[in-house]
């Protein structure tokens, strides 16, 4: 029997509830959920890649998610190969709104027709759908407190850097 291995991309600039939700409902639907920190050259990032890793490794753990989730990252080609080199024939995005709708579509099909890749959408608890890494950024940014929107780990990291 073959083994079920899905991708969850991201920057993870920072981690948020909101992806913590979607990384725990994804690890129960696949037999192997690599969750994947990328560089978006469409962002400017507050956090290097190495401090986004190590933030999602302590959320994951201390939120107590299942065992099958890999944190990697992934900064060269296509996200496509690291699927190919994974094994991986499903990507899992969250969506939040119509907006995230229609910016992965075409993203979905072009992985498809590149990797035959599938794309699986997944809706935030609505607990979390108005919160975005973006959001975070600009209130730790202004000083206000981020902790009802990240893990633990994220709040302390913020708060101590003053990011």
């Amino acid at each position: 029997m073959m083994r079920r291995i899905a991708v969850v991309p991201g920057s993870f600039d920072p981690v948020t509830l909101g992806h913590l939700d979607v990384i725990d409902r994804a690890a129960g639907l696949f037999d192997e959920l690599h969750v994947l920190v990328v560089h978006n050259p469409d962002k400017s990032a507050l956090l290097p890649i190495s401090q986004r890793v190590s933030l999602l490794e302590q959320a994951i753990t201390e939120a107590g998610l299942p065992t099958n989730i890999v944190v990697a990252s992934w900064s060269m080609g296509l996200l496509v190969d690291y699927c190919m080199d994974v094994g991986a024939s499903v990507l899992v995005k969250g969506i939040r709104s119509q907006v995230d709708v229609a910016y992965e579509t075409p993203m979905a099909i072009v992985n498809r027709n590149l990797a035959a890749v599938e794309t699986v959408f997944l809706l935030p608890d609505p607990a979390n759908a108005h919160v975005s890494s973006s959001l975070v950024r600009q209130v730790a940014g202004l000083g206000g407190d981020v902790s009802p929107y990240v893990p633990r780990a994220v709040a302390q990291y913020l708060e101590r850097s003053r990011v």
